[in-house]
């Protein structure tokens, strides 16, 4: 009996270690779900990581190019601005020609009317002074 005590005991034991490893192994398994749980929650968050610093990009460039946008706006007004001033000075040329033509219009006017009164008066009868004769 004894053999077969030994033999049980045996037995028990490796059950035993059987169940000691079976329970480590399970703790392992539990373990590696864990771990893979959080490589999946490291890998969210490294996408997400990417997908910010994208957004970022695109948030620079974006701000960039409204930047630009008004400078060009800016531009454009100078521009229109530029155009108007450039038409203003056009216009005053052509004024101050005119002005210029006007006064000698003007200046010819005088000289005509001078002229014209001139005129009359060369054109006026002359008066004869009357002389009285004393006969004697």
């Amino acid at each position: 009996m004894t053999w077969s005590l030994q033999h049980t005991a045996t037995h028990c034991n490796t059950l035993q270690h059987s169940s000691t490893l079976c329970n480590t192994l399970q703790h392992s398994a539990t373990l590696c779900s864990t771990l893979q749980h959080t490589a999946i929650h490291c890998n969210t968050l490294q996408h997400s990581a990417t997908l910010c610093t994208t957004l970022q990009q695109t948030a620079i460039h974006c701000n960039t190019v409204q930047h630009s946008a008004t400078h060009c706006n800016t531009l454009q007004h100078s521009a229109t601005l530029c155009n108007t001033l450039q038409h203003s000075a056009t216009l005053c040329s052509t004024l101050q020609h005119t002005a210029s033509h006007c006064n000698t219009l003007q200046h010819t006017a005088t000289h005509c009317n001078t002229l014209q009164h001139t005129a009359t008066l060369c054109n006026a009868p002359q008066r004869t002074p009357t002389r009285t004769m004393y006969i004697e």
